[in-house]
């Protein structure tokens, strides 16, 4: 790989804002049929589909919804407007909710941890329910924040009416979108994703068992979700992390238990045989000084605010050209995280990542000598060049 000057091969990304992915034809063989009404495989470091079939056809994604509950969840957590530590009740709507369960008793009060753990493991409604009425009053209200976050996570193809993810013709999502939601939770709760590689969890004496057949079949498969209903057939996201590579996968409508699974192994194994993922930089290395004018300091160290990994047919690593673009002039004041470039990753003339070269630092306005200097020696720059 040809690397511009101030570069050189560092750390790893979670998140790329751009790229495509490119491959020779002749070099890449096509995907068999998979027996599922839609799936999709997506790079987890670009978001970039790999594969894909009736990726962004409207269907029902029955517990597979149980993400975009724990992403608001999640939310809510971090923004501490819940706590890990709360006893949540348990109403009579949640205890009867029909479907899977981790037996809650009704009237009782379950901490919320334990909650969680119902919620991802065994896939309970009871205890899905209990949450999104612990987080917004009521599972209706509940099911409008988990709409306005598929918005924002620019989920297009996706509508919910509940949190559990039951049957109801308005609520859908696309296969495309689901591996959108399960990219974002990855990325922004990667301690609350450790919960989906867990393969079994006790709850009022009684043991049950993840239903993701990967986790045992796979051992790079850390997550993510089941989901079945008789008209949604066998739904299953996961993903799973060989070396820097990550990938997510996800299938919709199998008529068989078994069918999910070797589906979405395929579409694993398909990723990673032709893909493969490289560490390129890491977040807070210096990767530019440009000169800064004004400033209490004449240099501005810019890099990325965070790592980079970059994810590109296989064989092809050294044909990756990097450059940097910098602000033709930068005058101080600058503020920490502030965009002034970018760094762009190519494969044989085609885009593979774009992304925003941030200051480093904060730089405050100089002294007024040092600010006269620098009106004097601009002046001359500008002049001459």
């Amino acid at each position: 790989m040809s690397k511009p000057s101030l570069l050189r091969p560092l750390l790893y990304l979670c998140l790329l804002l751009g790229g495509i992915l490119r491959a020779v034809a002749a070099d890449i063989p096509p995907l068999p049929d998979l027996p599922v009404r839609a799936h999709v495989l997506i790079d987890y470091h670009s978001g970039r589909v790999i594969a894909s079939s009736h990726g962004d056809d409207r269907m029902e994604p029955a517990s597979i919804t149980k993400l975009m509950s724990a992403y608001v969840i999640y939310e809510a957590l971090r923004d501490g407007k819940i706590k890990i530590g709360d006893e949540v009740y348990i109403s009579e709507a949640a205890w009867r909710t029909e479907g899977s369960r981790m037996f809650a008793n009704v009237g009782s009060r379950v901490p919320l941890d334990a909650l969680l753990m119902g919620m991802v493991i065994q896939s309970g409604n009871d205890a899905t329910v209990a949450l999104a009425e612990h987080v917004a009053g009521s599972e209706a209200t509940f099911a409008n924040l988990m709409n306005k976050t598929a918005e924002r996570l620019g989920m297009k193809n996706s509508h919910f009416v509940n949190a559990t993810g039951l049957p109801n013709p308005e609520h859908y999502a696309s296969a495309h979108d689901i591996a959108i939601l399960a990219r974002a939770l990855i990325h922004d709760f990667p301690e609350q994703y450790a919960r989906y590689s867990v393969r079994e969890y006790a709850f009022n004496n009684i043991t049950q068992h993840n239903r993701n057949r990967l986790l045992w079949q796979d051992p790079t498969v850390d997550g993510v979700k089941t989901g079945h209903t008789s008209s949604a057939g066998f739904c299953l996201v996961s993903s799973a992390k060989r070396e820097d590579g990550r990938m997510i996968a996800v299938v919709l409508g199998a008529k068989l238990e078994k069918e999910r699974f070797s589906s979405s192994q395929t579409l694993l194994n398909y990723g990673f045989s032709f893909f493969e993922s490289r560490r390129l930089y890491a977040a807070s290395e210096t990767l530019a000084e440009p000169r800064i004018w004004f400033g209490n300091t004449d240099k501005l160290a810019l890099g990325l605010a965070e790592p980079l990994v970059v994810t590109f047919p296989k064989g092809r690593y050294d044909a990756l050209k990097a450059s940097v673009t910098v602000d033709p002039e930068i005058q101080a004041p600058v503020t920490q995280g502030e965009v002034r470039g970018k760094v762009s990753v190519t494969l044989d003339g085609n885009p593979v990542a774009e992304v925003p070269l941030v200051a480093l630092k904060t730089v405050d306005e100089g002294g007024f000598f040092s600010r006269l200097l620098d009106y004097v020696l601009r002046f001359f720059h500008q002049l001459f060049g």
